[in-house]
């Protein structure tokens, strides 16, 4: 499993990230696709911070008491956005549980600061589950973000050991709120494979979130971020399984699918977000089946 040399346009990325002093999920969670993405320009925003007051077992983004949210973040955000003249940006975020919003109303901030900056710019967003509370999602789905996406990360039977922390109804239930508060908004999910699940398992998963209308698919290997601090691969996944993955997820109906070892949620987000609003236009444009 290797990834390409930073290209040309790597150090630009780097600089512009640097000068706006908001964190990115590529550095904090050890991204395998960073010299990748940061030469193409592309890079995942982390807000509210680089501390999370989650533990989860998979995850490399540090666990500590986070700072108070910075009120010119949002500003600063916009401004590399506008800088690396991103066409779809993701904002993600450490869970803030210690917020009376979780950072509900931070979130709604940026995504209005990037509108306001960069009005020709598609907005996906990838927060916490909010603990599934309807007033956090409408207000991160009242600053009218195009795509709101939240990982179920793995299946049920796995979630209480690997995040504690999470739970694997309450992030279903999180996305059917999304649907039913702003059903124009297209929602997102992403899966790790290699944790011990099988495939009857992950196939439960697969339909469990269809039911709650969720549309865009993303499945990975998962990589173990550090040797004694995090969960152990099962094993990993070949091309092929990946491929077969994809075409049941598309078999169960979701609009776009993007299933490979390296795929994580925002790797090539926009050209994922792209298909998925033309077969949902599609659709749309056929009315309903008979």
């Amino acid at each position: 499993m290797k990834r390409p040399l930073p290209g040309a346009d790597f150090a630009l990325t780097k600089h512009v990230v640097g000068l706006s002093g908001v964190a990115t999920v590529c550095q904090e969670a050890r991204c395998p696709n960073l010299s990748e993405c940061w030469s193409r320009r592309h890079a995942t925003f982390m807000i509210l911070g680089d501390k999370c007051t989650r533990r989860c077992r998979f995850c490399a983004v540090e666990t500590g008491r986070p700072e108070p949210p910075a009120a010119d973040e949002p500003d600063r955000l916009a401004d590399a956005v506008d800088r690396l003249g991103f066409r779809h940006v993701v904002l993600t975020a450490v869970a803030r549980d210690d917020l009376p919003d979780e950072g509900a109303g931070h979130f709604a901030r940026c995504v209005r600061a990037i509108r306001r900056r960069c009005s020709g710019t598609t907005v996906e967003v990838l927060p916490a589950d909010f603990h599934a509370r309807r007033e956090c999602i409408q207000t991160v789905c009242g600053a009218g973000p195009d795509l709101y996406n939240h990982n179920l990360e793995m299946v049920e039977r796995l979630t209480r050991r690997i995040r504690p922390q999470g739970d694997y109804h309450r992030s279903l239930e999180g996305l059917r709120i999304v649907k039913e508060i702003a059903p124009k908004v297209i929602t997102k999910s992403g899966l790790m494979v290699g944790l011990g699940e099988t495939t009857e398992e992950l196939h439960q998963t697969l339909a469990d979130l269809r039911r709650v209308g969720c549309e865009v698919l993303t499945i990975g290997q998962y990589l173990q971020p550090t040797l004694d601090s995090h969960v152990l691969v099962a094993r990993y996944y070949t091309e092929e399984e990946f491929d077969e993955l994809g075409r049941y997820a598309l078999g169960l109906g979701f609009m776009s699918v993007a299933s490979g070892p390296f795929v994580r949620s925002s790797y090539n987000a926009g050209e994922v977000f792209e298909e998925s609003r033309r077969r949902i236009g599609a659709a749309a444009a056929q009315g309903p089946s008979t």
